[in-house]
């Protein structure tokens, strides 16, 4: 492995890969959260847009960091690895979108298709250049490749964390369960209060 460029990224994607694994566990205790708190019929809908997701980016870090851990004889078949994990990110980006458009759980603010859908989207089209770059043996792409590892590492708390608060704050409000929560904020008023629970930027 440390005849290639890859030999120097050898601490990165231990760090990581195994943070990407660690925080797998989190997205866990976040569904049983819902779970407890939501009172919607379309939990699968809203599920499959905003919480299963965050899961897709912690394992696609992970097996990014782990197909760059391999010791590859040379940067060409890691290159082509990645672009082809890029690529598949790309297609699920937009199966994402289009799950969000079609639930009626929650209307989504613009945070939300920045978190949800921009961002994760940029970080996997940066996997596939980067990938095709490196597999042409340059080996500068492995910066981007990085960057674009840790921004969906980023993209996976940044959701985990709004939706927790998200099922706190309204609870808090309504005293009642949150409705579905799978995003960061609804933008439904509380049927027991009248008042609209916190929407808009993250807290």
């Amino acid at each position: 492995m440390h005849e290639t460029p890859l030999g120097g990224w050898e601490a990165f994607y231990v760090i990581v890969g195994s943070s990407a694994g660690a925080l797998t566990g989190l997205q866990f205790v976040v569904m049983t959260l819902i779970a407890e708190n939501m009172t919607s019929r379309d939990r699968g809908g809203a599920i499959s847009a905003f919480g299963t997701p965050n899961v897709v980016h912690f394992c696609a870090a992970l097996l990014i960091a782990s197909i760059l851990s391999a010791p590859w004889s040379a940067l060409r078949p890691a290159g082509i690895a990645v672009a082809a994990c890029g690529a598949a990110g790309v297609v699920y980006s937009a199966i994402v979108r289009k799950r969000a458009l079609r639930q009626g759980d929650y209307h989504p603010v613009l945070e939300d298709w920045l978190w949800h859908v921009v961002f994760p989207g940029l970080a996997y089209t940066a996997l596939l250049v980067a990938g095709v770059a490196c597999g042409r043996d340059f080996g500068e792409a492995l910066f981007v490749v990085g960057g674009a590892v840790l921004l969906l590492v980023f993209v996976g708390i940044h959701n985990a964390w709004d939706t927790v608060t998200y099922v706190t704050l309204v609870r808090s409000v309504t005293g009642r369960p949150a409705p579905e929560a799978g995003a960061g904020r609804a933008g439904a008023s509380s049927p027991s209060t009248g008042t609209e629970p916190p929407s808009g930027g993250g807290v």
